[in-house]
């Protein structure tokens, strides 16, 4: 009991760090993200990326597999069972690969296999998989990560060139739940997206009222306005505002309050632009909201990497750039009140893998198997050929390949015992959490 009071107060001291001022300017907000992670010990996980991650600062910097290169490679940062789905790339292409990276920074490649291992065991505990079980789930995402790794720090054709493009989780590459998320994307369109948030006034598409949509005052929106025309100087040429001068015209603008689990207390802003041409069906949305400051940055101490970046907008977008290839074209930073914002596309072909439908442990054995080639993929794309060799200098397939050597075993040894200690604590962590917050234990919030 005295275990799960220190833990208990542990889990305080993380959180009031990390949401803090987001808690005291919004505190509706946390109880509705709290009372999500409240919901299961994967959402807590989901939701609690500081507490991972103030967990891993505890260990040596000189751990197994880490060395100056190693521990200095582009991460996701939030890299779960969850956090991968569909989108269209800029080529137009619908891809199947990691998403969401707020929380993306640079550090060690472990931290991102190990988060992802205990978020395994989570997906195992839910669905009443057995150790042994879940021990199987965990080695064979370390040898597709491991296998993926040497196939692109080899050189070879497969792993450049067309091989890139073959190593993608397309329409024609993917299977399973991958490939059923991918044409469920294809099924979507940008009219349907445009007839769920949008109207038609006077000859005109608008925001429709509700849904969460709040209205701005005149010098708000004027600020969100001024902050949209530096966000266009972000952009890749290829968008389009080039070929077109009337597109991305702006023709509304609302504001949104975030509730998420990840986006609890973040204003954000949807505006909705003009197209590519005047047809109304080809018209954009597009979300701006508050960057957040990265879980894993509290524990990264190099001046180098923290005064890469101008702010957070700009840190998630080149992260992302950095990760994903062929990323969102409308993908960019501003600033509202000096604040970093991150832009981009509120895309219809945006569709998350969905493991509730999920439960033979065949197909989460091969689902698994493709996020580790995923992961592998992902870690490769951020390097010296990325654009950002003044960050990260080498190659990071390279580097990671010679780390794990030939110590094939160890290395699926280290993320099975990892995903079974970590994924049991975070299962104890999430019931502590649940009797703090019911209790009215969380500074800010009381016990409503």
């Amino acid at each position: 009991m005295a275990d799960q009071e220190q833990r208990g107060e542990e889990i305080l001291q993380v959180f009031s760090k990390a949401f803090g001022d987001l808690l005291a300017s919004d505190p509706a907000a946390f109880r509705v993200k709290f009372r999500k992670m409240a919901a299961s010990a994967f959402a807590f996980y989901r939701g609690s990326a500081c507490l991972f991650y103030h967990d891993q600062a505890k260990e040596p910097a000189d751990g197994p597999y880490l060395n100056a290169q190693t521990n200095r490679v582009w991460i996701h940062g939030d890299l779960h069972a969850e956090n991968f789905g569909t989108y269209m790339d800029s080529q137009g292409r619908l891809i199947f690969n990691v998403n969401d990276f707020d929380e993306a920074y640079v550090g060690p490649f472990t931290w991102d296999i190990k988060r992802f291992a205990a978020s395994v065991a989570l997906i195992g505990y839910a669905k009443a998989l057995s150790d042994a079980q879940i021990t199987r789930l965990v080695e064979t995402y370390a040898t597709a990560y491991r296998e993926r790794i040497r196939i692109l720090a080899s050189n070879t054709a497969e792993a450049n060139g067309n091989g890139q493009q073959a190593l993608s989780f397309t329409l024609d590459t993917a299977k399973g739940p991958m490939l059923d998320a991918l044409r469920s994307a294809r099924l979507n369109t940008r009219f349907g997206l445009l007839d769920g948030m949008t109207e038609i006034r006077d000859c005109e598409r608008r925001f429709a009222p509700g849904g969460g949509a709040i209205q701005l005052d005149d010098a708000t929106r004027a600020k969100v306005l001024a902050a949209f025309d530096r966000y266009r100087e972000t952009l890749p040429e290829s968008t389009g505002r080039a070929n077109r001068p009337q597109s991305q015209r702006v023709k509304d603008v609302v504001g949104r309050r975030g509730i998420g689990i990840g986006s609890a207390g973040l204003p954000s802003y949807n505006l909705l632009l003009e197209g590519n041409s005047d047809a109304l069906e080809n018209d954009i949305v597009i979300y701006m909201k508050q960057a957040q400051v990265p879980a894993a940055s509290a524990h990264i101490t190099d001046p180098a990497i923290r005064g890469y970046f101008k702010h957070e907008g700009h840190r998630t977008v080149i992260s992302q750039r950095a990760l994903q290839a062929h990323a969102d074209p409308w993908l960019g930073w501003t600033e509202v009140d000096g604040v970093g914002q991150l832009v981009a596309e509120v895309s219809p072909y945006a569709v998350d893998l969905e493991w509730s439908d999920i439960n033979s442990p065949a197909e989460i054995e091969a689902i698994v198997a493709d996020l580790g080639r995923a992961t592998a993929t992902m870690h490769a794309v951020g390097d010296n050929e990325s654009g950002h060799s003044g960050l990260v200098p080498f190659s990071t397939d390279r580097a990671i390949d010679e780390a794990i050597g030939d110590d094939e075993e160890g290395f699926k040894e280290m993320l099975v015992q990892f995903a079974h200690g970590y994924g049991m604590q975070a299962w104890r962590d999430h019931q502590i959490f649940v009797n703090l917050f019911r209790n009215g234990r969380i500074p800010g919030l009381g016990g409503d």
